[in-house]
């Protein structure tokens, strides 16, 4: 892009294990762009501040700044020129939509049982744990988004790509957004 614009291209949002890091890889195959994991983000920080993964994650519940500070940090990577093509995080495409910033904004949609499924795959565990877990975790990360911003993660309008992923391997997920890049 020219005249200062941002770089961003796309965001890709869904929730943990709907599978955002493995499209986010294959479109970097695919295109050469650099992205920004917003999960990366929080591990950095977490690691920065001496803590566990789970430790950080309680601070984060504890004090919503902490969110809101690495939430900004996304937001200052959309706006730079010099930016990643690509940023992956639950909010992306919110942030995006509301930064008036010209891209794809992709959603990755899964239900608890496709995600919790994936996640067994790669972790390993039962299925009963892993669905407990990633149920509980939606419905956390829920409430703390409608706190701190009043986000409803089921709404999808800053999204202009919707992926229902329940029945698709990635490589049609990659398909479908693939071609969307190549349509804009």
């Amino acid at each position: 892009m020219s005249g200062g614009e941002p770089l961003l291209r796309i965001t890709i949002s869904g929730a943990p294990g709907s599978g955002t890091s493995t499209l986010v890889g294959k479109i970097q195959e695919s295109t050469g762009w650099t992205s920004l994991n917003g999960g990366e983000v929080f591990r950095a920080e977490a690691s920065r501040r001496g803590l566990s993964v789970g430790e950080f994650s309680e601070l984060c519940k504890q004090d919503l700044d902490v969110d809101r500070s690495l939430d900004s940090l996304l937001k200052e990577a959309m706006n730079n020129i010099d930016g990643p093509e690509i940023i992956e995080s639950r909010l992306a495409g919110w942030w995006a939509n509301e930064l008036g910033i010209d891209c794809l904004r992709v959603w990755i949609d899964t239900s608890d049982e496709e995600r919790a499924r994936r996640v067994q795959n790669r972790e390993g565990g039962s299925f009963e744990d892993r669905l407990a877990k990633s149920s509980a975790r939606q419905s956390a990360d829920k409430e703390r988004y409608r706190v701190l911003y009043d986000i409803d993660l089921d709404e999808m309008t800053p999204y202009n790509l919707v992926v229902n992923a329940d029945s698709l391997i990635a490589d049609e997920v990659f398909a479908i957004v693939d071609s969307a890049i190549k349509g804009v």
